[in-house]
């Protein structure tokens, strides 16, 4: 991932006037040209000759400086490569720098800065020796941060200095880069979920990757294809042999819920439940698009993430790994959402894609504290799926305080009431990493009857 500056752009000699060039004295340059005026003024008042002439020297240096500076012409090209564009949080991205002189002269000495956010660490700064004509520097660095969310890097910036230091210019490049932190996931254990099949296999609730058994949308003729699958209307069409495509490989559906209600979570940061609950979520949805599942992104605003077809589920093939990655750049930056209730994820589940008359996909929810109306809404979504599996937090644990006003059902009773339903529903505490959670959900008996363990 790289970001280059046009030629020229943000070089020494590009823009701004003489009073703008004015403007890059230093504190010593213009300690030079007050004392140079101060030493002028006293020689003119004592009859001083040699000192005026050391007066003059000194406010005429810094000036003379500016002049030179303004009227350089050399130019030089930046260009920044960040690699990776997307870490989980916590680990380093590194940032490589590289200077191009482009111009017929050498530099002089130049200072280089690029402008990060301070979450990512300081500031870096670098110093570059004198450049011959056609030469090129490169620096790097490396950044990090501990909170998800997409950070610019950039624009960088160029300061150019004379050698007795009283004078700087600054000239900014005009593009910049994008990291983005995702949160953190954790592997989890290849269990078998409460009414979960396969992604791929012979499990009786399928939906496929594409619409129908025998999808009839020609392609064009490869080299080993049976003749007997040529599509002869197509063929006539197109004016070249087309031929159906082959069957699409059935595959199961999971949609990860995710709730985000500020009235909900209590607290920020961190350690805080609901980070908690966006890296779990996280963690859930990479799980089970390794497991081949087609998968979709859904929070409490009716929201789905990688897209509106199919219900907002993934694809196969390289499609699948871009929804993944579009669905972690969601996470990096999801927020709490100011909804009261579940309603529009509620039917979002109904008509998101799983079918007349019941689910052939799999439900993983992340709930928050829920009152009474939001328990049940909860517990109806499970009709609507084959398997459905919710991580409830308990937001006290955390050190949360329900929000006033908002009437929380008690954990206990949240969770007997979603297993009523036929959800495998677990108390989320931070005393409990995620993966062992998943593996309870893997192994528990809960519901009415509903068995999670391997079979």
């Amino acid at each position: 991932m790289g970001a280059g500056a046009p030629r020229g752009a943000g070089g020494p000699g590009d823009g701004g006037g003489l009073r703008a060039s004015l403007s890059g004295l230093t504190t010593r340059g213009r300690s030079f040209v007050a004392a140079g005026i101060a030493a002028a003024a006293c020689a003119y008042v004592l009859g001083q000759g040699a000192l005026l002439r050391v007066g003059l020297l000194l406010a005429l240096l810094p000036l003379i400086c500016v002049y030179a500076l303004h009227r350089t012409r050399y130019r030089v090209s930046g260009s920044r490569r960040l690699t990776p564009g997307r870490v989980p949080a916590g680990a380093e991205a590194r940032v490589q720098l590289r200077m191009d002189n482009v111009s017929r002269l050498p530099t002089g000495l130049l200072m280089l800065q690029d402008r990060v956010p301070y979450v990512l660490g300081p500031r870096p700064r670098f110093v570059l020796d004198r450049v011959e004509p056609g030469g090129r520097r490169e620096v790097s660095y490396r950044v990090r941060s501990d909170l998800r969310g997409r950070y610019p890097l950039g624009p960088l910036q160029l300061r150019l200095t004379d050698p007795f230091g009283l004078v700087e210019l600054t000239r900014s490049f005009s593009t910049y880069d994008t990291l983005t932190v995702i949160p953190r996931t954790e592997p989890l254990p290849p269990v078998r979920l409460a009414g979960e099949s396969n992604g791929y296999g012979d499990g009786s609730r399928r939906s496929l990757a594409l619409a129908g058994d025998d999808d009839v949308i020609p392609r064009g003729y490869r080299r080993g294809d049976d003749l007997r699958r040529v599509h002869w209307r197509s063929t006539a069409r197109y004016g070249e042999l087309m031929v159906r495509r082959e069957e699409q490989p059935q595959r199961s559906r999971a949609t990860v819920l995710l709730d985000t209600r500020r009235l909900a979570f209590d607290g920020a940061g961190p350690d805080s439940a609901f980070e908690w609950a966006v890296s779990a979520a996280a963690s859930s949805l990479v799980h089970v698009l390794e497991q081949g599942f087609s998968a979709r992104l859904l929070t409490d605003t009716g929201n789905a993430v990688p897209g509106e077809g199919g219900g907002g589920f993934s694809a196969g093939g390289q499609e699948s790994a871009e929804a993944a990655g579009l669905m972690m750049d969601t996470l990096a930056v999801v927020g709490h959402s100011d909804g009261a209730g579940l309603s529009r994820a509620y039917d979002a589940v109904r008509g998101g894609g799983y079918g007349e008359g019941g689910g052939d996909g799999l439900l993983i929810a992340f709930f928050g504290d829920l009152d009474d109306v939001q328990t049940e809404l909860a517990a109806k979504m499970r009709q609507r799926t084959s398997g459905a599996v919710a991580f409830v937090l308990d937001t006290g644990a955390w050190g949360g305080l329900p929000v006033p006003g908002h009437d929380v059902v008690p954990l206990e009773e949240r969770l007997r009431r979603l297993r009523d339903a036929g959800w495998t529903a677990l108390a989320a505490t931070p005393r409990v990493a995620f993966g062992e959670l998943w593996r309870q959900a893997g192994t528990a008996r809960v519901g009415t009857g509903t068995s999670g363990g391997r079979e």
